[in-house]
């Protein structure tokens, strides 16, 4: 009887003294079925967590750059900025008037603004008749709106600005000079809450602390993302301050001089010449 055998290295079969070739029994082939299900059901499993990290990454990194741009274009008085109108939903500015007079503040008034690219509400007695968004002025210019503004003793408004906004940068494919709502509606967007505040000081009875006081603004932006179709908003949330010298001047469009404006001069300061 004559013997034939193998080395029995990898894709080839031994053979037995009898000449037959032997392979895998069912059972062999069941456990390594199993095996390999069992590891694809923890990398199927680890897959959206892993998804989900990345989106997070991405919506937190545009989040980020937009912040830095927002920052820089509030507190410099940024005027042609027009490439924002391809990017703003709308601006809504919720006020209430307080009477200072009482303790504590009486409520006088309250009520919203609102401002989108084709319409406007505006509630106050010295509404404008036009103000959509059409350029980048209009647009900073409210959102550098005081979160305290003054108007005249003892009255004093409280603002609430808010800006719903498709990012600045992303996907190409949601970006103008696509127009299509659905895309847009699903393309990520964000709530940028924008708030001016004068800083406080300990002591405001020194010079040094009169002249300090109208020169200096604390800006905080706040965002919340991603931006649902209903106006609500998911869990995302960061915020980021900063602080600017210069005079807050307020202005008015040319075009609609009812309409104020608010823009920070950081080579302008206000000299109260205190003794």
């Amino acid at each position: 009887m004559k013997l034939t055998l193998t080395s029995g290295r990898a894709g080839q079969a031994k053979v037995s003294p009898t000449g037959q070739k032997s392979a895998f029994t069912l059972v062999e082939i069941a456990l390594s079925l199993a095996i390999i299900g069992f590891a694809l059901v923890a990398i199927i499993g680890v897959l959206p967590t892993g998804l989900n990290v990345q989106r997070d990454n991405r919506e937190e990194t545009i989040i980020v750059h937009e912040a830095n741009y927002f920052m820089d274009a509030i507190r410099n008085g940024a005027r042609g900025l027009d490439e924002l109108t391809n990017s703003i939903i709308r601006i809504r500015n919720d006020w209430t008037t307080y009477n200072t007079n009482n303790t504590p503040w009486s409520k006088v008034a309250s009520d919203y603004d609102e401002y989108t690219k084709t319409t406007f509400r505006v509630t106050s007695s010295s509404s404008p008749s036009e103000f959509e968004l059409t350029n980048g002025y209009r647009i900073i210019g409210l959102l550098g709106r005081p979160k305290f503004e003054s108007l005249g003793a003892p009255n004093i408004r409280s603002n609430h600005v808010v800006a719903y906004m498709h990012a600045l940068s992303g996907a190409a494919s949601e970006k103008f000079p696509v127009d299509n709502p659905t895309v847009l509606d699903l393309a990520f967007n964000y709530r940028m809450i924008v708030e001016v505040h004068s800083v406080p000081l300990a002591d405001t009875n020194t010079a040094f602390a009169r002249e300090l006081s109208p020169n200096l603004k604390e800006l905080r932006l706040i965002f919340r993302w991603p931006l649902r179709a209903d106006g609500t908003t998911g869990d995302g949330r960061q915020v980021f301050r900063t602080m600017t010298g210069g005079q807050l001047v307020r202005t008015n469009d040319v075009a609609e001089p009812q309409q104020p404006l608010f823009f920070f001069e950081p080579t302008t300061f206000v000299n109260l010449n205190a003794p």
